[in-house]
């Protein structure tokens, strides 16, 4: 059930938005998560542990900043190549989602969807309790699925910071 609410440290345009469930923090193991696939297959989070992982949340993937978000973290996959993983999770039916994959041309990363009662937005107080989508935010994690960096986008409206992100994804190949 849940009972956390925190309200102020995201927005759209102004309008303060309410977010669900525990506050995720750098340092904490992240939690798992059935999601599922384009295709209709549900997959847990932590299957792709193993390797640095770059997790970029957007609330709906047929706004132009999370079109812009997704198509920017697909060309940094195929920069950064194999050795880190990139995905991509909203609460978008899996048939938007593939949509979006044929339309765009994203082929770099892997793109989850997170509609079938939001377990990974609740789970890491991403959920917009006035929406029921997903906040804007960045999330890298190591092998081992230990938060080592968090970027929640205060103004929905505005694209994340990236390179923070990519710099911390990169720092975690260099200690591995």
């Amino acid at each position: 059930m849940d009972t956390i609410e925190t309200r102020g440290r995201a927005s759209e345009k102004g309008q303060p938005y309410t977010l669900i469930g525990p506050q995720l923090r750098v340092g904490q193991k992240l939690p798992d998560a059935t999601l599922v696939t384009p295709d209709m297959r549900e997959v847990k989070l932590s299957s792709y542990f193993g390797k640095p992982l770059i997790i970029s949340l957007v609330p709906s993937m047929d706004t132009s900043v999370c079109n812009a978000q997704t198509k920017r973290f697909n060309r940094e996959a195929a920069r950064l190549g194999e050795d880190v993983q990139i995905m991509t999770i909203s609460a978008d039916l899996p048939h938007a989602q593939r949509r979006f994959i044929q339309q765009e041309g994203v082929s770099s990363l892997t793109i989850l969807s997170d509609y079938r009662g939001q377990p990974f937005g609740r789970s890491v107080g991403m959920f917009v309790k006035e929406t029921y989508l997903l906040a804007r935010a960045v999330i890298v994690v190591d092998a081992e699925g230990t938060v080592r960096y968090l970027q929640i986008v205060q103004d929905f409206s505005n694209q994340p910071d990236y390179e923070p992100a990519l710099e911390a994804a990169r720092s975690l190949l260099q200690t591995a």
